[in-house]
């Protein structure tokens, strides 16, 4: 397959049209950020880039806090709406009809109709040109109990969470597989020679010939 080279830029896809929720539980906000990812899991650590003529920046520089909210596709049109209109103007939890909720230990509050909410408390903060990168220790992981299963799995799936990719908004299709699933080797299927050969027939035990009997 021919591939055509251009300059570099950020395409990198698909990624998470995140809602980021900030400020405190009377003055809050939402900033929608795909900018986001994981930069390691002991401790767990994570991280928001920000343009710093964001309405959000400020609120997060000063208070040292954030939420992660994932999107599902039923909130697609708030996330769509909070990366669109800057809090300083629109409430954005009145004008999506959000709720807050409290995020014990934290300030500013989580969404309540997001499946997965993680509170981020920022460790450093890093100018990375266009935008600002909120280097953050994830404190805390608020699952919808609807989520996990009878044995306390998380199933994420039934979430229907949502993508980003090259500015357009998609719905996670189906699964294809499970980490680790290329390793498991698969069961060679016997030859009717090897499956004999496992089950061999029980001997027959050989019969002695009936002695003749005496001529009368």
């Amino acid at each position: 397959m021919a591939k055509i080279a251009w300059r570099g830029g950020a395409l990198v896809a698909p990624v998470p049209p995140a809602m980021i929720s900030c400020g405190t539980m009377e003055q809050s906000n939402i900033i929608t950020v795909a900018w986001t990812g994981i930069l390691g899991t002991v401790p767990p650590k994570t991280y928001i880039s920000v343009r710093p003529l964001r309405h959000s920046y400020n609120i997060i520089r000063e208070s040292g806090e954030f939420v992660i909210n994932l999107t599902t596709e039923a909130l697609i049109h708030a996330a769509d709406y909070c990366g669109m209109y800057t809090g300083a103007k629109v409430d954005k939890f009145s004008a999506c009809a959000l709720t807050k909720e409290e995020v014990p230990g934290f300030s500013c509050p989580m969404i309540a109709e997001a499946p997965l909410s993680l509170a981020c408390r920022v460790t450093e903060v890093v100018p990375m040109g266009s935008h600002d990168m909120f280097i953050a220790d994830v404190v805390s992981v608020h699952v919808d109990e609807t989520l996990i299963d009878a044995n306390g799995k998380l199933r994420l799936e039934m979430a229907h969470l949502a993508a980003f990719a090259h500015g357009e908004y998609y719905g996670l299709g189906k699964k294809l597989g499970w980490f680790g699933f290329s390793a498991v080797k698969k069961k060679k299927k016997k030859s009717p020679q090897q499956e004999q050969n496992r089950h061999p027939k029980p001997h027959t035990a050989h019969k002695k010939p009936p002695k003749n009997k005496p001529k009368a």
